[in-house]
């Protein structure tokens, strides 16, 4: 059975005969024609995502907050893999000591995307930026099976726990199919084309995510490949839009809408509903910069009434790159004394930006509980 988005083909024979799904080159033929919905939704998401640039060019801590949206990111994307882990666990000042196998893969995934972002001032999108992100994503998991920045050279699936290629939901290219299919989608990513970018970022997560080239990964890669195709087209300037917390929220129409695309061909139903994520997520990124600044500006306003504040403001710069503290690891991050820093968060105690949290064993954390809050939502 053959569409538009590709066909089904037969591997190997006997009981061991399968079918893999060959999906056809970018872009769709005919092409993505959208209705009045879809073309509306074409122009809320694009006002959302100006209005994103426009509000982050006027915010001088952007840097900080970029780094700690990563990190959100990050632990949403894992978290639809089923990764389980906090917000606080991988801000955790001892996370070192307290890490295990969740917490390892969201750190890998925020190591993956400062990489890819690094990667992108020397490299275009190709897949050689691809594979040397996997290679980051992949450092450390337990087993070599994972190829670590390789593409597969086994069939994979898509199924249920104990699914086999006899049950699964859906089977990628073969072997033999899906390095020609990761060439053509390399060239259209870097492809002149006249289409707006956000119908080319969502018609490239889906071929990426249905060629499932990596053993382990693909989501996580195909979710940060969004926001890599729309800084190198310009639309972004700044990495500041994800869309793993709208996916994750909708995750089973996440799957199905992709699935209907394979069924049927229909591009269209996707790409609107991949327009309303960018639309919804520029959004929610929009409002937590708003937050993040407002409360900046609120709390710089109450150290700056103290006298002699230089130790006040040195803390409170290194709260906003890492929010939960430990005194003894702070002073020595700082180069400055413990007591210092104890006595530097006492004050800001006071002013209720730091909040002192259960001891550990002898440990003192403090937290700075309202940037935390903000950034917090929908983690949970």
């Amino acid at each position: 059975m053959e569409n538009r988005s590709g066909k089904w083909k037969k591997n190997l024979s006997g009981k061991f005969a399968y079918n893999s799904f060959l999906p056809a080159k970018l872009p769709p033929v005919p092409a993505v024609d959208l209705d009045q919905e879809g073309l509306q939704l074409v122009i809320k998401a694009n006002k959302a995502i100006s209005y994103l640039e426009g509000l982050a060019s006027q915010i001088p801590s952007l840097p900080l907050f970029v780094s700690m949206y990563v990190r959100k990111e990050a632990l949403l994307s894992s978290q639809i893999e089923g990764t389980q882990a906090t917000l606080e666990d991988i801000l955790d000042p001892e996370i070192e000591t307290n890490t295990n196998q969740n917490i390892e893969d969201v750190v890998n995934y925020i190591q993956a995307t400062e990489y890819a972002l690094k990667r992108l001032e020397e490299l275009p999108l190709c897949n050689r930026l691809i594979r040397e992100t996997h290679a980051v994503l992949m450092e450390g998991v337990k087993g070599e099976e994972k190829s670590p920045g390789e593409f597969r050279r086994s069939q994979n699936w898509i199924g249920g726990a104990g699914s086999t290629l006899n049950n699964a939901r859906y089977i990628p290219p073969s072997p033999e199919d899906m390095p020609e299919c990761m060439s053509d989608l390399e060239k259209y990513i870097n492809a002149l084309d006249d289409t707006d970018p956000l119908v080319r970022a969502g018609l490239i997560h889906y071929q990426f995510e249905t060629i499932h080239p990596f053993l382990d990964g693909n989501g996580r890669v195909g979710r940060l490949l969004i926001t890599l195709f729309l800084l190198e087209q310009e639309v972004l300037t700044t990495p500041a839009l994800y869309l793993s917390y709208f996916l994750k929220k909708n995750r089973l129409e996440y799957y199905d809408r992709m699935s209907e695309v394979r069924r049927k061909g229909d591009y269209e139903q996707w790409i609107k509903f991949f327009l309303q994520a960018v639309y919804e997520s520029a959004q929610d990124a929009s409002t937590t910069i708003r937050q993040l600044a407002e409360l900046h500006v609120k709390n710089l306003t109450s150290i700056s009434r103290v006298s002699r504040n230089q130790n006040l403001l040195l803390l409170f710069n290194y709260l906003e790159k890492n929010p939960i503290i430990e005194i003894k690891r702070t002073a020595n991050e700082l180069g400055i004394a413990y007591n210092t820093v104890s006595s530097a968060a006492k004050k800001l105690i006071d002013f209720g930006i730091l909040v002192e949290n259960p001891k550990r064993g002898r440990t003192k954390i403090f937290s700075y509980e309202k940037y935390l809050e903000i950034l917090r939502k929908d983690t949970e």
